[in-house]
């Protein structure tokens, strides 16, 4: 009797989860979406509530709600069904959508479809031979087998698009923390260096003024002679010299 109403709770919520696949896809997703496949709506709505009741599962199994005989059941259910989207009609969908798409196979597009689907299944079962996946526990169609390649795909596309998204993020809106730059805030700076530029030239002009001024009094000095010279030129200090170069090298 509790197996039955766990099966019916479980059986609700999978309901639930369905009708908001549903609304999401078509109110949210897709809005313009004219072309109204039908197949692609109920395959992702079931993707979506198999997924939501698997998460549904996890939260059960910590909080202790249902007996564990029926979360293991319908646990193994739901991966059992979400590997059959996964593998199965997924990839059997796109082939056939795409083959229907070309005119000179429309005729045989099922069974263009059916190779295109084997080819699937040939690349994606020679993807576990790099890997430590088989085992002799196991069978060839076993969950464990298909779970593992299932996993080394996930994980492949979700380290690639978190790269991807590493890198685009920043770059997407680097622009909104960056000043705006204008035409008068770069004439602006550009005055700002002539001015610069001329007060160097000005200060180099007094400084080589002062240093030939030195220069001219120490040749007078020089030529100056005797005991008095020679006391003059000590007792006497170029502070006015000095002065002005360290005016010129402020």
């Amino acid at each position: 009797m509790s197996f039955f109403v766990d099966s019916v709770i479980m059986f609700t919520s999978q309901v639930l989860f369905f009708g908001f696949g549903w609304l999401f896809f078509m109110r949210q997703l897709f809005k313009d979406y004219e072309v109204r496949q039908y197949v692609v709506q109920v395959v992702f709505s079931i993707t979506f509530a198999f997924s939501c009741t698997m998460f549904e599962l996890i939260i059960f199994e910590i909080l202790g709600v249902l007996s564990s005989t029926s979360r293991y059941f319908h646990w193994k259910l739901n991966l059992y069904v979400i590997l059959l989207v996964l593998i199965f009609v997924v990839p059997f969908y796109i082939g056939y959508f795409v083959v229907s798409n070309i005119r000179l196979l429309q005729r045989q597009r099922l069974l263009f479809s059916c190779v295109v689907w084997f080819t699937f299944m040939y690349f994606f079962w020679k993807l576990g031979d790099p890997f430590p996946i088989l085992s002799p526990k196991h069978g060839i169609l076993s969950i464990e087998q298909l779970i593992s390649r299932v996993g080394v795909i996930g994980v492949t596309l979700m380290a690639l698009l978190s790269g991807f998204g590493a890198v685009n993020c920043p770059y997407t809106y680097m622009s909104y923390f960056l000043r705006n730059v204008t035409d008068s805030d770069i004439l602006a700076l550009e005055r700002r260096l002539l001015q610069t530029m001329d007060m160097i030239v000005s200060k180099k002009k007094r400084i080589a003024m002062t240093r030939r001024q030195m220069y001219q009094r120490g040749e007078e000095q020089n030529k100056q002679t005797g005991f008095w010279g020679m006391i003059k030129s000590v007792t006497s200090s170029p502070s006015g010299s000095e002065s002005i170069l360290n005016d010129n090298l402020i």
